[in-house]
């Protein structure tokens, strides 16, 4: 009997924490504001190995600062060559900071001594407080930024670790999209780094110590666009209004809501093209489950749907009629839209986007298979059950 009150008091407590938490947050979010349109030059990554090099090269020409913030950072040896570059910039009197999400936080003790004894300075974001334990836990910072010396930056969906090479047997090749910034918009990737930074380490910053950033590099209209569990279902339906022809979404996730799943079948019953690229082998239990109730109405509704199977597919990308290209950090599933903290970059450009979206097509023609109302029908009794589990509970995927 002890036993049982045990676990029904812990069931009570967990329920509350977090129906509180998530109260708490709602209360506090702020209305969605405007976003400067910045000029600047911005050039497209698809590949692990060559956004790696492309950044430790200019980490290593860095002259004043260096500011990196990940979901998730290994020590492995991907990790490990930036961290030994990092203690290289800090002994020659860089400032250097390095910033990563508690739940993705794999740096050894042994490597973070080393680290501050170098004078790399690190902090974790979002770990987990009182008085919502539970909620603060679910809550997790998945933005992903690089500043360097105020004059260029990165933004996008790869963290640090080998499996983002391909080094994981189990996962495969990792296809991913990434960003590197030059000119204004390097402003907004600062102003956001110094936000979580100054919220996180206890060791605060002013901006005005930085050098500023260089304007008039680049041409190119971009919006960077912080989250915090809020107003990205509001960012995603004011770009899918401008569709007249043409929607690409690719997710690692799809868990979109019902509001989300309307207006794409509004949109493909107007005659507006819309394909959707999903992962055909998930990384984490349920997620793609709970994707395939969405599935059924969307494929009536003439969507194409397809599965990336040479690998896993974690980009995050929308584009509209070669119009605007939305690249960043938020999936297109609830726990993007609701909970965690995102970042993305709006990109206002045609002579851009087309490009980008050749290439960001070629894993939609060449590497996925379709979905068809078949493998809705043929799905067993079992995948069913999880279904409806996976629904349940899709907030917390």
């Amino acid at each position: 009997m002890r036993v049982v009150a045990i676990i029904i008091l812990f069931i009570v407590w967990l329920v509350t924490d977090l129906k509180l938490g998530n109260k708490v947050h709602r209360k506090n979010i702020k209305p969605m504001k405007d976003h400067f349109v910045r000029k600047s030059s911005i050039q497209f990554f698809a590949h692990g190995d060559k956004l790696f090099d492309h950044m430790l090269q200019r980490i290593e020409n860095a002259s004043d600062h260096i500011h990196i913030q990940f979901f998730i950072f290994r020590d492995d040896h991907i990790g490990q060559k930036f961290l030994d570059l990092l203690k290289e910039k800090a002994i020659e009197g860089v400032d250097v900071r390095l910033l990563v999400d508690w739940g993705g936080y794999h740096i050894s003790r042994k490597e973070k001594k080393s680290l501050l004894k170098a004078g790399v300075q690190l902090a974790k974001t979002n770990t987990p407080s009182l008085p919502f334990l539970f909620y603060s836990i679910n809550e997790r910072n998945h933005r992903k930024v690089t500043v360097i010396d105020n004059q260029c930056g990165y933004i996008g969906g790869y963290n640090v670790g080998d499996e983002y090479l391909g080094r994981d047997p189990e996962m495969g090749r990792w296809r991913d999209y990434h960003l590197y910034i030059e000119g204004e918009a390097c402003q907004d990737l600062q102003d956001q780094f110094t936000i979580d930074w100054n919220g996180s380490s206890g060791k605060p910053f002013n901006l005005k110590d930085l050098i500023p950033v260089t304007s008039g590099t680049g041409s190119t209209p971009v919006q960077i666009i912080p989250t915090d569990g809020a107003h990205v279902v509001e960012m995603i339906h004011h770009l899918l209004d401008q569709a007249k022809e043409f929607v690409f979404i690719g997710t690692p996730y799809f868990i979109p809501g019902d509001s989300l799943k309307k207006k794409l079948m509004q949109l493909s019953a107007r005659g507006v093209d819309i394909k959707l690229l999903i992962p055909k082998y998930p990384d984490h239990a349920l997620v793609k489950d709970a994707a395939f109730p969405y599935f059924p109405d969307l494929l009536k509704s003439g969507v194409d749907i397809r599965q990336f199977y040479e690998g896993f597919y974690h980009s995050k990308v929308l584009i509209i009629d070669e119009q605007w290209c939305d690249i960043g950090t938020s999936n297109f599933d609830k726990r993007s839209f609701h909970v965690n903290k995102e970042i993305n970059c709006i990109i206002q450009d045609h002579s851009w986007i087309v490009p980008v979206r050749e290439e960001i097509e070629k894993d939609f023609y060449e590497s996925a298979e379709k979905i068809t109302m078949d493998h809705i029908k043929n799905r067993s009794l079992f995948e069913k059950m999880k279904e409806k589990i996976a629904t349940f509970i899709s907030p917390f995927l």
